[in-house]
């Protein structure tokens, strides 16, 4: 398993999913449709590593972050 954390103006607790790519994560949160919006407009960080690809491989234990977008000034 693996632990989605969401930041910011997301507000969610994290939560534990079985999933063995990027690609796997995003399916299974994509079923939230407050998560839907957020998912194409996030970065996204593994294990403290921002990410751009899907396909990246994930592992037992790992931490993805979904990082949004914030203006600030």
């Amino acid at each position: 398993m693996v632990t989605v954390e969401f930041l910011g103006p997301i507000k969610r607790e994290p939560v534990k999913i079985e999933a063995k790519t990027l690609a796997d994560v995003a399916k299974e949160l994509k079923k939230d449709p407050e998560l839907q919006k957020w998912l194409s407009e996030c970065a996204v960080a593994v294990n403290d590593t921002l990410i751009e690809k899907s396909d990246i491989k994930l592992k037992e234990g790992d931490r993805i972050t979904l990082l949004p977008p914030v203006c600030g000034g």
